[in-house]
């Protein structure tokens, strides 16, 4: 039993293929059983939900959603940002029906937030559809949506394990091979 508690944000538009990504990952953790203090939301678009949830005063939050890096569709990465970049000053204005994770963690720092921990688990995208949208992520990206769980999974237990997350400032996984 831990009082240690971990946030698992997927973050996406359902309507711009494989920017679904971050949504298709929580939604597809949410049935799955998870150590107690893990709670995973599929916050898709919803940047003011997402600032609200950071004011919970989570040990870490692992954000999910896509991240094109130029690599390979598909690959998928895993980045501990700096948390003093949520001090650069910017416009605090988040839309209410978009997500740029930056507004969004300088929002909730505004708010009182104290962000401890934060990595981000990124895919790279193959496609955002056409201008009036596509629904569904491309096969690459697909294929990566259960490796992603798996690495979910793996980063929280040691995040509960050790009390904080792994410093590492990118691991980078293609399929089932590091990179």
């Amino acid at each position: 039993m831990t009082d240690r508690r971990v946030l698992v944000a997927g973050i996406g538009n359902i309507f711009l293929g494989d920017d679904a990504f971050g949504v298709e990952v929580a939604q597809r953790l949410q049935p799955h059983r998870l150590p107690e203090g893990v709670r995973v939301v599929d916050f898709g678009i919803r940047g003011y939900d997402l600032a609200y949830a950071l004011l919970e005063d989570y040990d870490a939050t692992i954000m999910v959603d896509a991240m094109a890096r130029g690599g390979e569709p598909g690959t998928l990465y895993v980045i501990e940002p700096s948390l003093d970049e949520i001090d650069q000053p910017e416009v605090l204005a988040v839309e209410a029906h978009s997500m740029h994770p930056l507004k969004v963690l300088q929002l909730a720092k505004a708010l009182g937030a104290q962000p401890r921990h934060l990595l981000v688990l990124g895919c790279e995208p193959a496609t955002f559809g056409p201008e009036e949208g596509l629904m569904g992520l491309s096969p690459p990206v697909e294929l990566a949506v259960e490796q992603a769980m798996v690495m979910i999974e793996s980063l929280v237990a040691q995040i509960l394990a050790e009390g904080r997350a792994v410093r590492q400032m990118e691991l980078v996984h293609k399929g089932d091979q590091p990179v």
